[in-house]
């Protein structure tokens, strides 16, 4: 009788055994799973709060970037004289495309206003369009605070709205414009130099929006994974959404950013659901993986966060540091040690002869380009010396140095390896690179002086020639002083155009040595600086937008003249920025119309990078010149891109074969054998061909002998007046070799 009750008390001992196995599982169960809710929250938590501050960081440097963008055009001597000389045809255009177009091209912004100092609108731009300054009615009761607000610190001397990388005072704010969120950033017009004279409060503003929805929301959407991102008057955050409201300088809430947050807790909870039966069953195994995933998880965020705040500091076409990485380092770097200012050089470097490689090859060689440079230069700097992208073709560099002779050699061997061959796809292209160097302490100490004068000291290699560099001296300031002295004394000569002289340099027959055609070449006879060279005035009229003027100009004198002269044509040089007006072909129409010139008798001559322009504008006018039986003439052939790939597309009659491979003549480089290439191909697409700068009697014996139908140099006649040639043609002169070349 005693086992029975043995057996009952091992029974009841397995019992409880059993029943605490099971209440310790039910236990372990309900803990797991109260574990698992309690992770899943969390994870979500963390996650949508990361998301937050990603979008409030985000929102808050789109902020700041708008009134930091204003500030390359506002503060500039040349927007204070433009907006004060709003009334002009001239000063419109420069507002509309430094302060108007290039700001929404160039930057993003969707709309820009100028102000004058009584609050009235000058110039108004929206929708991606010059608009009417009635316009301005839309966003007057809106901005006019600010105006009020603004005007009164500048009255007051209150550094407003100025803060770390922004140097002019503005005020920008958070509104509610025309039904649609938006930054809405003020800023006064100023003077960079300090040399013109204004009175604080009395400025003309510039005005530039923004929108925070649509393109903005998408954008970061894609950029940085938010779902379902849109702009809402209310909060919705209680709905199983996160938002982040727009609060403005007052404290007022205009409306909420709104998203769907990413759930990474709760996705995985749902993901694993058919499998809780055997989460209970095989419980310890299934809290492992789960640790492991959430492990997993917990990296993959951790990720997430680091290639955030890699993009946030570097340029994602090179990996490059970005701009402000680039000024948070060179703060750094200035930061005085012991006392002592620290030596820094700082390099501003901007490729040369970029634009013509993305106009011809598409912008994918250019970012080939881009990416290749980089890497030379990485390959070239000490470990201490960070290189950065800071947009477009620019880069800097900021290098710690004990002698400035280690800046020169760097410099030099930059521009060496920048300017060898860069393979894009089989074809060999070539770039260049300009550097303006400043050093630390001998320029400044100061990142805003340092980075200046770098910026003045990379303009001065420019004008050098490029492919150089140059380390900031004082005389550079008075360069750029004078350039913008020869720009305004430019505009007044224009308004006076007897300065201006065309010259006539006639063109041969080889065949027959008899004088075909004349170029028409113009000259500026400064009043006090003497005979100022094209080559230094035309680009600047380009930059400035004065080339249009000037061109109508020599086109008219040049017409006038030929119309009576017993020539075949006269040749007159067209800038691509002529060419990209629409209204080009019209024009010169209405010029022959008004000269009495036949239009079979002018041609025009285009550089490759005009005639390559991908512009629809550009090859319309081409079109229709050359419709209307205006020659084009390619000039400077062989220094381009792609161009006997493109003579196949023949839309030019005429081309001109550079001076370069004419003085190589006779020196063992293999000019001959490229002449010839371009004479037997010009005369395979029945185009006639012109030798420039013939100088000696042996260049014109190689040209005549391998068909080359027109020659022209020093060798035969100078560029003369118009009188001049009148009397040689006269007679139909000859062509006579002069016995001394200029």
């Amino acid at each position: 009788m005693a086992i029975p009750g043995l057996r009952r008390a091992a029974d009841i001992s397995i019992l409880k055994v059993v029943a605490v196995a099971i209440l310790g599982l039910v236990v372990l169960a309900t803990g797991t799973f109260a574990f698992l809710v309690w992770s899943t929250w969390k994870i979500d938590a963390v996650s949508t709060a990361r998301q937050t501050q990603m979008a409030r960081h985000v929102i808050g440097r789109f902020r700041y970037q708008l009134a930091h963008d204003q500030e390359s055009a506002t503060v500039w001597d040349d927007a204070v004289v433009n907006a004060r000389g709003h009334g002009t045809p001239e000063s419109l255009e420069w507002i509309d495309a430094n302060l108007g177009a290039w700001m929404h091209s160039y930057f993003g912004h969707d709309a820009a206003y100028v102000v004058s100092p009584d609050g009235k609108p000058v110039y108004a731009f929206a929708d991606g369009e010059t608009k009417d300054t009635n316009s301005y009615a839309s966003i007057e009761t809106t901005t006019a605070p600010m105006l009020g607000r603004l005007n009164a610190a500048l009255r007051k001397g209150e550094p407003i709205g100025i803060e770390e990388g922004i140097d002019s005072p503005g005020v920008t704010d958070f509104r509610f414009l025309n039904g649609r969120p938006a930054v809405v950033s003020l800023k006064p017009i100023v003077s960079d130099s300090g040399e013109i004279e204004q009175v604080p409060g009395e400025e003309f503003v510039h005005i530039a929006i923004r929108y925070l929805d649509g393109p903005f929301l998408k954008e970061l959407e894609t950029k940085y994974d938010f779902a379902n991102m849109h702009f809402s008057l209310s909060d919705e955050a209680a709905i199983h959404k996160t938002s982040l409201p727009l609060v403005t300088n007052s404290g007022g809430i205009i409306g909420y950013v709104v998203w769907q947050p990413y759930r990474p807790g709760l996705a995985f909870l749902q993901s694993i659901a058919p499998a809780l039966v055997i989460i209970l069953l095989c419980l310890v195994t299934v809290v492992g993986i789960f640790i492991g995933m959430l492990y997993r998880r917990a990296m993959a965020n951790r990720e997430q966060e680091e290639r955030i705040r890699y993009l946030a500091s570097h340029d994602s076409l090179t990996g490059l540091l970005n701009r402000a990485a680039f000024e948070a380092r060179l703060d750094a770097a200035l930061s005085m040690a012991d006392g002592k200012p620290p030596q820094v050089a700082i390099l501003y470097l901007d490729l040369d002869r970029f634009k013509p490689i993305n106009d011809t090859l598409g912008h994918p060689a250019g970012d080939s380009v881009i990416r290749e440079v980089g890497a030379r230069i990485s390959r070239l700097l000490p470990p201490s010396a960070p290189l950065c992208r800071v947009g477009g073709d620019e880069f800097n560099i900021l290098v710690p140095y004990d002698q400035v002779d280690a800046i020169e050699a760097l410099c030099e061997a930059i521009v060496h390896s920048v300017g060898e061959a860069i393979d894009i796809d089989g074809q060999s292209v070539f770039v260049g690179i300009s550097i303006g160097v400043a050093l630390s302490p001998l320029h400044g100490t100061e990142r805003a002086e340092l980075t200046r004068k770098a910026d003045v000291a990379l303009y001065s290699a420019k004008a050098s020639g490029r492919g150089c560099y140059s380390i900031f001296g004082q005389h550079m300031d008075a360069l750029v002083r004078e350039r913008a002295e020869i720009e305004r004394d430019l505009r007044q000569a224009l308004a006076d155009p007897g300065q201006f002289q065309v010259l006539y340099q006639p063109k041969y027959f080889a065949g027959t040595g008899q004088v075909g055609s004349v170029e028409a070449l113009v000259r500026w006879q400064h009043p006090t600086r003497g005979l100022i060279s094209p080559v230094y005035f035309v680009p600047i009229a380009e930059e400035c937008g004065l080339i249009r003027e000037l061109g109508r100009l020599v086109l008219e004198v040049s017409c006038r003249a030929a119309a009576l002269w017993p020539i075949d044509n006269i040749a007159v040089n067209v800038s691509a920025v002529q060419l990209r007006d629409s209204a080009f072909a019209i024009e010169v129409m209405a010029i022959l119309a008004t000269t009495g010139l036949s239009p079979h008798k002018l041609e025009l001559e285009v550089t490759e990078t005009a005639w390559m322009d991908s512009s629809d504008s550009c090859a319309a006018n081409i079109r229709a010149l050359r419709a209307a039986g205006i020659h084009i003439a390619l000039d400077d052939f062989g220094t381009g891109f792609s161009t006997f790939g493109r003579l196949h597309e023949t839309e030019v009659d005429h081309i001109k074969i550079d001076k370069m491979f004419i003085d190589g003549l006779g020196k063992d480089r293999g000019d001959e054998a490229i002449i010839q290439a371009i004479v037997e191909l010009a005369r395979a697409k029945g185009l006639k061909t012109t030798a420039e700068g013939v100088e000696t009697k042996e260049q014109n014996e190689f040209l005549t002998r391998i068909g080359c139908d027109e020659l022209q140099g020093f060798l035969f006649a100078m560029p003369m007046t118009e009188q001049d040639v009148s009397v040689l043609l006269s007679g139909r002169a000859r062509m006579t070799p002069r016995l001394s070349v200029v």
